[in-house]
């Protein structure tokens, strides 16, 4: 059986290397040629997406960084102490583990105030918990983590390359139509001129 295997790999891999036009080939057709420089073309440029996505993530994570450290700069952080639960809350989304709860807090100027924040799920009445208060006292977003720009960078990254992949891969598909079509009245043309001859040592 592992003979097998290997014998088919072996065939995979030579049919690929002569699709690619790798050695000779008497029998390769004009049309043959144009498809294998096709083939190279697209792989040379599936090459040069890859840098062009990985400066894209990276461009986006900065982007997302700087914005965070923007908002992290016009606001800062005090203690609050939960006012209700959040035990019986359910995630709004796959994934989420935030809820909203009502806290209280003292703001810079030493006030006492009430609001509502981001709580993780499962945070008890009476729990201390991290808010972000901006220039008024009131409660803001918290700002990204370098965690969650990082993430975002890489997500932008990828769905960029396997964006643009699966464009040429379509590209390349669409334009070896063409040729596909001029092989086959290429193939028809060479059957009637082989057919009669064929036919006749059959008798």
């Amino acid at each position: 059986m592992s003979t097998v295997k290997e014998r088919s790999g072996e065939l995979w891999v030579l049919r690929q290397t002569r699709r690619l036009g790798i050695g000779r080939n008497p029998m390769r057709r004009s049309s043959d040629r144009v498809e294998v420089g096709l083939l190279w073309c697209g792989l040379l440029v599936a090459l040069l997406l890859i840098p062009v996505a990985a400066a894209i993530g990276t461009s986006v994570s900065r982007a997302y960084g700087e914005s965070a450290a923007r908002q992290r700069a016009v606001l800062h952080q005090v203690k609050a102490t939960t006012l209700e639960g959040t035990e019986r809350d359910v995630p709004t989304a796959p994934g989420d583990v935030l809820s909203r709860a009502r806290v209280r807090y003292v703001d810079a100027n030493g006030y006492a105030r009430e609001g509502t924040a981001s709580v993780v799920i499962g945070t008890k009445a009476g729990d201390q918990v991290t808010i972000w208060l901006d220039r008024s006292g009131a409660i803001a977003p918290s700002p990204r983590s370098s965690a969650d720009s990082s993430a975002f960078g890489t997500s932008a990254g990828f769905l960029t390359l396997a964006g643009t992949w699966l464009l040429l891969w379509g590209l390349v598909r669409l334009a070896r139509v063409p040729l596909d079509r001029r092989r086959a009245r290429e193939w028809e043309v060479e059957w009637l001129a082989v057919a009669p001859r064929w036919l006749r040592g059959q008798k």
